[in-house]
């Protein structure tokens, strides 16, 4: 029997959307300068021949997503940008119907193929890496749940059960989710706040005296200055990972900074995470590091809420990078190893205790992942890939909606301010930081809640 509520797409579209940052960030050995954003229409129609429309956005962040010595990063850009268009071909081309998971989930099929034989066809000998596929193929993925909600004349979090999916999470998973379905693993309501994580890249001033010559645009430039002027109770600190001096000696730093400014505004209670980027050659650095940070500042030790990523992403080329010892101290998330359900698997067996999901994975392959952490007891949080505008909201209304995330990261104000003017006088309280903290409640509206 159909299902009233199924759709299918009448037409996709894309455009391409530069930002410029505001200051670089560095990252794995890299510096960004600018965001290149794929914007992605989609129109479905219902079974009944109501339509809807949808739009997702995201930075393809080739640098991140597809780090290679074979190409020039702007050659991997330009592939990401291919892919993704040639996904909105692919969805044109697709005329079942179907819940939005489904439709997804089915044409994510042809990605594999896409992604070994795209780069051969634009004159280059490398393959496209999965978590590049995901990243450009998430604004369609974003856009077609934004549409199938408003289709629904619904919050696409509120079209999770048993009444709009026609597959349970077994069909996807396996077995340890049968009769289960992601409403079970989702809220109806949005978090009404959700701490916000400020990145600490390794360019970042701290002090005045980090400060050659200032921006001078009115937007706070220092650590301390970010800290008053949003009340920050998170920070996340990029590291080295092949350098524990630096890498000890920059937390203590932000931890002098921080503690002064937290003292002055009277906050008794904040929090770090520590990202290395891959960069770790074992376990054992990241031992190393969490031991002399706790020796030597014992209160940023307690501060150091999670460890993101310390070694390679390809984990079944790495089984040595077993992360059991130093989960027991912190909780080891995993990120740009978490490309499906199987790499979550393998992550849960070589020690790591958490999850960073990402809108930019896909809004499908996040709710997938969320469902399988919360079954697990994993530490969850929710990340960004320095998201303006549209995907920021995204991103946030993903964390908003997944029960037990810790904080999400959003540092799109910090590096592209730009590419956030359009949606900050609708939405004033996700873009303007008080207290350390987003208003992610005001994510309630239809589709993807924005």
């Amino acid at each position: 029997m159909s299902n009233p509520h199924d759709v299918r797409i009448q037409e996709v579209s894309c455009e391409i959307e530069s930002v410029v940052f505001r200051t670089p960030l560095k990252f794995g050995g890299r510096v960004v300068s600018k965001a290149e954003l794929l914007n992605v229409f989609v129109t479905v129609e219902r079974r009944d021949g109501h339509l809807a429309e949808g739009f997702g956005s995201m930075p393809l962040g080739n640098i991140w997503a597809w780090p290679t010595d074979k190409v020039e990063p702007e050659t991997t850009l330009e592939i990401m940008k291919k892919f993704g268009e040639e996904v909105a071909r692919i969805a044109n081309a697709y005329t079942p119907y179907g819940h939005a998971l489904e439709i997804s989930f089915q044409l994510s099929a042809e990605y594999y193929h896409l992604g070994r034989t795209l780069p051969g066809r634009m004159g280059h000998d490398v393959v496209m890496p999965e978590l590049a596929q995901l990243v450009a193929a998430s604004p369609f993925d974003a856009a077609l749940h934004d549409a199938y909600g408003r289709a629904q004349d619904l919050n696409s979090y509120n079209t999770l059960s048993s009444e709009f999916m026609n597959e349970d999470l077994a069909f996807y998973l396996d077995d340890q989710f049968e009769g289960e379905y992601l409403d079970k693993y989702t809220l109806r309501e949005p978090t009404k706040t959700l701490p916000l994580y400020h990145l600490v890249g390794a360019l970042d001033p701290l002090t005045d005296g980090d400060i050659e010559n200032r921006i001078g645009d009115g937007m706070p430039e220092t650590l301390g200055e970010w800290i008053k002027a949003d009340g920050l109770t998170h920070l996340k600190i990029k590291l080295a990972g092949d350098d524990l001096e630096w890498d000890v000696n920059r937390v203590i730093s932000i931890d002098r900074v921080a503690s002064e400014v937290q003292a002055e505004r009277g906050c008794t209670e904040w929090y770090y995470s520590c990202d290395f980027n891959e960069k770790c050659a074992n376990v054992q650095y990241v031992l190393d590091f969490l031991n002399r940070i706790r020796e030597v500042a014992a209160p940023a030790f307690d501060r150091i809420q999670y460890i993101e990523q310390p070694t390679s992403r390809d984990l079944k080329a790495n089984p040595g990078n077993k992360m059991h010892e130093a989960a027991k101290i912190k909780p080891i998330v995993i990120d740009e190893a978490l490309t499906d359900y199987e790499a979550l698997l393998l992550a849960r067996e070589q020690g790591y205790s958490g999850v960073a999901l990402k809108a930019c994975k896909g809004q499908t392959e996040s709710l997938f992942m969320a469902a399988a952490a919360q079954k697990f007891g994993m530490f969850l949080c929710v990340q960004d890939l320095t998201c303006p505008g549209y995907s920021f909201l995204h991103s946030s209304s993903l964390a908003a909606r997944i029960p037990g995330v810790a904080a999400i990261e959003g540092n799109g104000r910090q590096f592209c301010p730009a590419g956030n003017k359009k949606l900050a006088t609708e939405f004033p309280s996700m873009f303007k930081i008080k207290n350390g903290t987003v208003d992610t409640g005001v994510l309630n509206g239809e589709g993807l809640g924005f």
